[in-house]
């Protein structure tokens, strides 16, 4: 089991390099914080619709078909059982529906006539006036003025309603594309664009004295720092499976025992090389981010940047004209 290479989240792709690499990583963070927003109090279709565009970007990328069903598989999974069960599950409204008059509301109404009250009194009458109530038509048998119904699907136990499929399709659509907009993201970007774009885009706060190239320096290391520790564990892991121990034999104690042990290992491991890479900073003279600054990336817009910034114009005026046209 190799670590670095079967998580089905977070990756960059290296090869080959799609239209999506090419774009500037600013442009990006932009289009990610769009699909970030964007589905906020939007209406279903619209969250549709982001979904769709996410799957467009996808195919028109080219990227390979092993990457993208690695990406999509579990999370395609996941979003359709969330779906199928909100659908089903009750939609958690519990108002009772009544109708705005009563069911016989025709005969209340002859009741309160005073013809109908001499009626109800006359003896004689008595028999004529139940036979000729019981014949009037109740308003649950009148034709309905419009096609309306909140119960859109009722097979034995389970009640698909109005409310259920709406709150299915937000849930499912909300957390198809927070999760699938972040690691198209982070497919196409490398780890040193990312941090140079989160600089860039946070260094008007530097009039606020905010340690910018700090935060973007520690960014940096952590992401770089994520591989060596999936790296440790793994050969931790491969260290105590190339033994064979018998764990039934062990109890319950004594494993807690010796998984303990591997995560004192793993600590240690890991200070250690956070200690290395504080010793080759230190050796390179590197004291301060502010003086030592090491130019990743030279950004500069390109006609592919250009039409993308158009783009996320295009996408905000619809969005916005969608909003306030509903």
């Amino acid at each position: 089991m190799d670590l670095l290479r079967s998580l089905p989240l977070g990756l960059f792709l290296e090869q080959p390099i799609t239209w999506l690499h090419r774009l500037d990583p600013r442009i990006k963070l932009a289009w990610l914080l769009s699909f970030l927003l964007a589905p906020i109090l939007a209406t279903p279709f619209w969250r549709i619709l982001l979904v769709g565009l996410l799957l467009l970007l996808t195919l028109s990328a080219r990227i390979p078909l092993r990457v993208w069903r690695q990406q999509l598989g579990w999370l395609t999974f996941l979003c359709v059982l969330i779906f199928a069960l909100t659908t089903v599950l009750p939609d958690g409204l519990n108002a009772s529906h009544q109708p705005r008059q009563p069911v016989n509301g025709l005969v209340v109404a002859q009741q309160t006539t005073p013809s109908a009250e001499s009626q109800l009194w006359n003896p004689l009458t008595w028999t004529k006036f139940l036979d000729s109530s019981a014949k009037q038509p109740s308003t649950a048998d009148l034709p309905q003025p419009t096609d309306y119904r909140y119960v859109l699907l009722k097979f034995g136990s389970l009640t698909v309603t109005r409310r259920s499929l709406d709150l299915a399709i937000r849930v499912s659509t909300l957390l198809f594309t927070l999760l699938y907009s972040t690691n198209l993201f982070l497919l196409t970007t490398a780890p040193e664009a990312v941090t140079a774009a989160i600089e860039n885009w946070m260094s008007p706060l530097r009039r606020f004295k905010v340690p910018v190239t700090e935060i973007a320096l520690t960014l940096t290391l952590s992401l770089r720092f994520i591989p060596l520790v999936l790296e440790e564990f793994q050969n931790l892991v491969r260290s105590v499976s190339t033994r064979a121990i018998n764990w039934k034999k062990l109890g319950l104690r004594r494993t807690v025992q010796i998984w303990l042990l591997v995560a004192e290992r793993l600590l240690d491991n890991l200070l250690l090389r956070a200690a290395q890479i504080a010793s080759a900073m230190t050796v390179r003279g590197f004291t301060t981010p502010n003086q030592h600054q090491v130019p990743w990336h030279q950004f500069r817009l390109r006609v592919l940047d250009w039409l993308a910034i158009a783009a996320i114009i295009l996408f905000w005026g619809f969005r916005i004209f969608w909003s306030s046209s509903l």
